[in-house]
């Protein structure tokens, strides 16, 4: 195959993809786009987070696109939620059919002679064989957010081969994991951690929140009464 040319590429097609394809296809209905995204569909984040009890940890009306306000009542919402939200958008929108997916970009150079992009993605097959493909595009689009999607931060636990117990990391969340009646350590206090607590301590045996500086929590309801 030949080396397809876009205007514009957009990386990534979760909030911050969609709402760049939206703008650039309203304001500049002329120009070429695609969104190359690595995962199989729609949300980035909220697609990938999968543990107990994901939610945003800002307020949806905040959040949320400015062309398409946040209609339902939990201002801070459910991540099942808002990846609906967004997949529903690029569907209305017709963005969904600028998307290709399971496109990891691998590198991306700038020539200033051509006044373009080369950019190297790695595409997957349903098969799981890799194929190479590039694009070139006159402008990059970076909207793949701050997370490493291959795998989260993980800090140095010394002897940790001497624990017995299952290790979980909240960005690969297994679907078989079952923790009723199991005693649970959560390591950190932040976002995560706080939405993630509750949520397994209703069928745990005990859940510890380990924290290395303290976490101030004002208890605040799901609904916005103001804003609905």
């Amino acid at each position: 195959m030949g080396v397809e040319h876009f205007d514009v590429l957009i990386m990534g097609a979760g909030l911050s993809g969609i709402d760049a394809a939206y703008h650039l296809q309203k304001y500049c209905p002329n120009k070429r786009m695609v969104i190359l995204e690595q995962r199989e569909r729609i949300g980035g984040t909220w697609d990938l987070f999968r543990y107990p009890g994901v939610r945003s940890d800002s307020d949806m009306f905040t959040m949320g696109f400015s062309f398409r306000p946040w209609t339902s009542r939990k201002a801070i919402a459910p991540g099942e939620d808002i990846r609906n939200y967004v997949t529903r958008t690029a569907q209305d929108e017709g963005i969904d059919q600028h998307i290709r997916f399971r496109h990891r970009v691998a590198r991306a150079a700038w020539s200033s002679r051509d006044a373009t992009w080369t950019v190297s993605a790695v595409r997957q097959e349903p098969d799981g064989r890799e194929e190479p493909v590039t694009l070139t595009c006159n402008f990059l689009f970076s909207c793949a957010g701050y997370y490493r999607y291959r795998s989260g931060y993980l800090p140095e636990f010394p002897d940790i081969g001497r624990f017995t117990g299952r290790i979980v990391h909240p960005q690969a969340w297994p679907e078989d994991l079952d923790y009723a009646g199991k005693r649970v350590i959560i390591i950190g206090s932040g976002a995560t951690a706080v939405t993630l607590m509750p949520a397994m301590a209703k069928t745990a045996g005990h859940v510890t929140m380990l924290q290395r500086s303290p976490t101030y929590i004002v208890s605040m309801p799901e609904q916005d009464a103001i804003a609905n």
